[in-house]
């Protein structure tokens, strides 16, 4: 079992940066890829970013890119979500999701992460 938590939300203004992160602990028997989800109210849960064991392959959603940096740390069990140029609409809940497949490909499919983290809630006021 693999536990999850993330840090760092908050409260900022558009156009402000937040740095979220993701500790992860617990038996991590195999590398894990690594991603960062974010929902509001009655929607579903929402891709951002993701990155590999290595911290050599990433990926981002096209709201992001350009914007978001997601990292690895030097240990490989904690995890980073640089967010700069805020904006409201990327006001929600973010979550931090562990993937065990070692697939060898990024996924960006919620259902495919099989750990996760109660979520920090970050709100950029306009």
């Amino acid at each position: 079992q693999v536990q999850l938590v993330e840090s760092g939300g908050g409260l900022v203004q558009a156009g402000g940066s937040l740095r979220l992160s993701c500790a992860a602990s617990g038996r991590i028997l195999s590398a894990i890829d690594m991603g960062w989800f974010r929902q509001t109210p009655g929607k579903e849960r929402e891709f951002v970013a993701a990155v590999s064991w290595s911290g050599g392959r990433t990926s981002y959603s096209d709201s992001v890119n350009g914007r978001f940096t997601i990292s690895r740390g030097y240990a490989k069990i904690t995890m980073y979500l640089q967010m700069n140029s805020l904006k409201p609409e990327d006001t929600a809940i973010y979550y931090c999701a562990a993937d065990r497949r070692n697939s060898g490909s990024l996924s960006t499919t919620a259902g495919e992460y099989d750990y996760w983290g109660q979520g920090t809630q970050v709100t950029v006021s306009s």
